[in-house]
């Protein structure tokens, strides 16, 4: 009888463990992995809450560290902007150098050597190149045809006035003015008058020679090291061949006023 009892009891407790097993598995729900929601609706409110801001986050950092890298930063390309700007300001110092030395008085009649007298008519200034026609006549004549008889006078004031000690004379309805020779202390004095404006001019090259190696300077960092020193020779023989235009403009200027 005893047997029988501790037999029975040992089954039964056996049953009652299998049950709460049973139990157990059927209250148990697996987590679904992050980036997947099957099976979210059988989850509580905050487990699934918990669940997207999880997967949210991931996806976000991923995306982050997928992106590392993939983008490459290109320096744009400042060659072609520094040399057309060098170019611009050299050119236009050439340019004024040229209409300064036209200023200068030469033992030959030219029509631009008259250009930079001021006329002042009606309490008006301006340049006698505006209000007349200037043309030669011969090597040592000039010939001054105003558009506008009444300002005869004024023009003719205006060149006695200016520093190339021209004497012009009225005829009929224009101005003759003669140029007279130069002495050898006028050629000499011309002389360094073109000197000094050679200089200043080139001066204005070299300027703009230095403001576009400034900014080559400015940008090496983000530029391959060849491409620099390229870019810097570059702006270097620009600078010699305006320098050069310059020279030779003065030389042929000096040339005309000595007359050689």
């Amino acid at each position: 009888m005893a047997h029988l009892l501790r037999r029975g009891a040992a089954i039964a407790a056996r049953s009652i463990r299998a049950v709460a097993v049973s139990s157990a598995s059927a209250t148990v729900r697996r987590v679904p992995p992050v980036g997947s929601l099957t099976g979210a609706g059988e989850l509580a409110p905050a487990q699934l809450f918990l669940l997207e801001a999880r997967r949210g986050f991931a996806k976000g950092k991923k995306s982050k560290d997928d992106g590392k890298g993939d983008t490459v930063q290109t320096a744009p390309d400042i060659g072609p902007t520094v040399k057309s700007a060098a170019t611009t300001q050299m050119e236009a110092a050439v340019v004024a150098l040229s209409r300064e030395l036209s200023k200068l008085r030469t033992g030959r009649a030219t029509p631009g050597m008259l250009d930079h007298i001021i006329v002042e008519t009606a309490d008006v200034k301006v340049a006698l190149n505006r209000i007349a026609v200037v043309s030669v006549l011969d090597s040592h004549t000039l010939s001054v045809m105003p558009y506008d008889p009444s300002s005869m006078k004024s023009i003719e004031h205006a060149i006695i006035s200016s520093p190339l000690g021209i004497n012009p004379q009225p005829e009929g309805n224009r101005i003759i003015a003669a140029i007279p020779p130069l002495t050898k202390e006028n050629i000499q004095a011309l002389c360094k008058v073109v000197t000094k404006s050679a200089e200043d001019f080139k001066q204005s090259i070299r300027r703009a020679r230095q403001k576009a190696l400034d900014t080559i300077k400015k940008s090496s960092s983000s530029m391959p090291k060849d491409d620099a020193k390229r870019l810097e020779k570059e702006v270097e023989e620009l600078t010699k061949k305006f320098i050069k235009t310059a020279d030779d403009m003065c030389k042929a200027k000096e040339k005309e006023i000595s007359g050689s």
